[in-house]
């Protein structure tokens, strides 16, 4: 029956849009059981003509949250926070996957449990604030990030 609700749960987790910039496929997951920190994955899409930018992040799950990318630093790969936030391209998508951009949960307040959902707000510098639902699926996101 568990399993049921979080198929459920995925398939209402459809695109949300606010302005020109949609969200697709959102879905977080915990670094580990019981972890102090997790990340929230999705894809953005700017359907409009000018450029956006995702400037800021918040939940209500954890006492930080910070937009992140992955970077080489001398052969050591380490996350950084990303500074001036995220740019979306007009008429492009970007994919927040595994291994690159992501939203970082830090001071997680709640253990991120599978078939659950957490509210997160995403503040862009044109299209404004976004709110949805993320589905808790710690199972995805296993294979190798592509950046669109």
């Amino acid at each position: 029956m568990r399993l049921f609700f979080a198929a459920l749960a995925v398939c209402l987790a459809g695109p949300v849009a606010a302005g020109e910039i949609m969200v697709m496929d959102p879905y977080a997951r915990a670094s580990r059981p019981g972890a102090p920190t997790g990340a929230v994955f999705m894809t953005l899409h700017n359907m409009g003509d000018t450029d956006d930018r995702l400037i800021g992040a918040s939940t209500p799950v954890a006492q930080v949250t910070q937009i992140h990318t992955h970077i080489d630093d001398n052969g050591i790969m380490k996350m950084r926070e990303i500074e001036g936030g995220l740019p979306v391209a007009a008429g492009q998508m970007h994919e927040l996957a595994r291994g690159g951009d992501h939203v970082m949960l830090m001071g997680v307040t709640k253990d991120l449990v599978q078939g659950e959902t957490i509210p997160l707000t995403l503040i862009f510098e044109n299209a404004g604030v976004i709110t949805l639902d993320v589905p808790i699926d710690n199972k995805r996101g296993q294979g190798k990030a592509h950046k669109h």
